[in-house]
Protein backbone atom coordinates (compact mmCIF):
# COMPACT_ATOMS: atom_id res chain seq x y z
CA UNK A 1 0.00 0.00 0.00
CA UNK A 2 1.64 3.26 -0.81
CA UNK A 3 2.24 6.47 1.32
CA UNK A 4 0.16 8.86 1.59
CA UNK A 5 0.52 12.02 -0.66
CA UNK A 6 -1.80 13.96 1.36
CA UNK A 7 0.20 14.51 3.54
CA UNK A 8 2.83 16.07 1.69
CA UNK A 9 2.97 19.38 3.57
CA UNK A 10 2.34 18.05 6.86
CA UNK A 11 3.96 19.88 9.46
CA UNK A 12 4.58 18.34 12.64
CA UNK A 13 4.93 19.51 16.08
CA UNK A 14 8.49 20.88 17.32
CA UNK A 15 10.72 18.34 19.42
CA UNK A 16 11.96 19.16 22.74
CA UNK A 17 15.34 20.65 22.67
CA UNK A 18 18.47 19.87 22.79
CA UNK A 19 21.29 21.62 24.78
CA UNK A 20 23.70 21.63 23.10
CA UNK A 21 27.38 21.07 24.99
CA UNK A 22 31.08 21.33 24.57
CA UNK A 23 30.87 17.49 25.76
CA UNK A 24 28.15 16.74 23.00
CA UNK A 25 30.21 18.18 20.79
CA UNK A 26 33.32 16.08 21.53
CA UNK A 27 31.53 13.13 22.11
CA UNK A 28 29.89 13.10 18.42
CA UNK A 29 33.06 13.96 17.01
CA UNK A 30 34.91 11.22 18.87
CA UNK A 31 32.05 8.85 17.77
CA UNK A 32 32.71 10.17 13.95
CA UNK A 33 36.07 9.48 14.15
CA UNK A 34 36.69 13.13 13.40
CA UNK A 35 39.57 14.73 15.26
CA UNK A 36 39.25 18.09 13.95
CA UNK A 37 40.39 20.50 16.74
CA UNK A 38 37.55 23.10 15.77
CA UNK A 39 35.51 20.63 17.74
CA UNK A 40 36.92 20.45 21.01
CA UNK A 41 39.40 23.06 21.51
CA UNK A 42 38.62 26.34 22.26
CA UNK A 43 41.35 28.51 21.48
CA UNK A 44 41.03 26.93 17.51
CA UNK A 45 38.03 27.88 17.21
CA UNK A 46 38.52 30.95 18.31
CA UNK A 47 41.46 31.53 15.95
CA UNK A 48 38.84 30.71 13.22
CA UNK A 49 36.90 32.96 13.91
CA UNK A 50 34.55 31.59 16.20
CA UNK A 51 33.07 32.03 19.56
CA UNK A 52 33.12 28.41 20.92
CA UNK A 53 33.84 24.94 19.22
CA UNK A 54 31.32 24.32 16.82
CA UNK A 55 29.62 20.99 15.96
CA UNK A 56 30.93 18.75 12.86
CA UNK A 57 28.93 19.13 9.68
CA UNK A 58 26.41 15.85 10.22
CA UNK A 59 25.77 17.15 13.98
CA UNK A 60 22.12 17.57 13.25
CA UNK A 61 21.18 14.00 12.52
CA UNK A 62 21.18 13.90 16.06
CA UNK A 63 18.36 16.07 16.17
CA UNK A 64 16.75 15.50 13.14
CA UNK A 65 16.83 11.77 13.08
CA UNK A 66 14.88 11.65 16.41
CA UNK A 67 12.42 14.60 15.62
CA UNK A 68 11.32 12.86 12.35
CA UNK A 69 10.59 9.29 13.92
CA UNK A 70 7.67 10.55 14.92
CA UNK A 71 6.51 11.25 11.36
CA UNK A 72 8.08 7.90 10.51
CA UNK A 73 5.48 6.15 12.29
CA UNK A 74 2.35 7.98 11.90
CA UNK A 75 -0.66 6.23 10.83
CA UNK A 76 -2.13 8.76 8.70
CA UNK A 77 1.08 8.94 6.69
CA UNK A 78 0.58 5.35 6.00
CA UNK A 79 4.62 4.94 5.79
CA UNK A 80 5.95 0.46 6.24
CA UNK A 81 9.24 1.50 8.24
CA UNK A 82 10.49 -1.85 8.17
CA UNK A 83 10.88 -1.28 4.58
CA UNK A 84 12.93 1.53 4.21
CA UNK A 85 16.02 2.18 2.96
CA UNK A 86 17.75 5.36 3.45
CA UNK A 87 18.78 7.36 -0.16
CA UNK A 88 19.92 10.78 0.18
CA UNK A 89 20.46 13.35 2.98
CA UNK A 90 21.84 16.73 2.75
CA UNK A 91 22.51 19.97 5.40
CA UNK A 92 21.96 23.84 4.10
CA UNK A 93 23.04 26.26 7.08
CA UNK A 94 22.68 29.43 7.76
CA UNK A 95 25.49 29.09 10.45
CA UNK A 96 27.62 26.81 12.83
CA UNK A 97 26.33 24.59 15.58
CA UNK A 98 27.73 25.92 18.69
CA UNK A 99 27.57 25.36 22.43
CA UNK A 100 24.94 27.19 23.99
CA UNK A 101 22.43 26.49 21.17
CA UNK A 102 19.15 25.01 22.07
CA UNK A 103 18.51 22.86 18.70
CA UNK A 104 14.81 22.31 18.43
CA UNK A 105 13.41 20.57 15.15
CA UNK A 106 10.33 20.98 12.72
CA UNK A 107 9.94 18.09 10.26
CA UNK A 108 7.72 18.89 7.41
CA UNK A 109 6.59 16.23 4.83
CA UNK A 110 8.27 17.92 1.61
CA UNK A 111 6.84 15.07 -1.17
CA UNK A 112 5.98 11.83 -1.68
CA UNK A 113 6.40 10.30 -5.30
CA UNK A 114 5.91 7.19 -6.88
CA UNK A 115 8.85 5.43 -8.52
CA UNK A 116 7.85 2.00 -9.68
CA UNK A 117 6.72 0.33 -6.37
CA UNK A 118 8.14 1.94 -4.72
CA UNK A 119 7.50 5.65 -2.87
CA UNK A 120 10.22 8.23 -2.34
CA UNK A 121 9.59 10.53 0.60
CA UNK A 122 10.99 13.55 1.15
CA UNK A 123 11.69 14.91 4.62
CA UNK A 124 12.46 18.77 5.85
CA UNK A 125 13.95 19.40 9.21
CA UNK A 126 14.65 23.03 10.44
CA UNK A 127 16.64 23.14 13.31
CA UNK A 128 16.31 26.36 14.99
CA UNK A 129 17.95 27.45 18.12
CA UNK A 130 16.05 30.27 20.46
CA UNK A 131 13.92 31.15 16.98
CA UNK A 132 16.70 31.34 15.10
CA UNK A 133 16.84 29.05 12.05
CA UNK A 134 20.28 27.59 12.50
CA UNK A 135 20.33 24.59 9.32
CA UNK A 136 17.40 23.30 7.17
CA UNK A 137 18.32 19.55 6.14
CA UNK A 138 16.69 17.23 3.90
CA UNK A 139 16.02 13.70 3.90
CA UNK A 140 15.05 11.38 1.17
CA UNK A 141 13.89 7.97 2.35
CA UNK A 142 12.98 5.29 -0.40
CA UNK A 143 10.01 2.55 0.61
CA UNK A 144 10.52 0.05 -0.97
CA UNK A 145 7.15 -1.94 -2.32
CA UNK A 146 6.11 -4.94 -2.71
CA UNK A 147 8.42 -7.24 -4.34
Amino acid sequence: MSMNREMIGHQYPASDSLLVTHDVIRDFALAIGDDNPIYVDQTVAQSFGHATVCAPPTFPIVVTMAAMEKSFHDPALNMDFTRVVHSDQRFEYVRPIAVGDELVVTTVVEDIKALGNNDIATFRTEVSSLGELVVTGWSKLVVRGDE
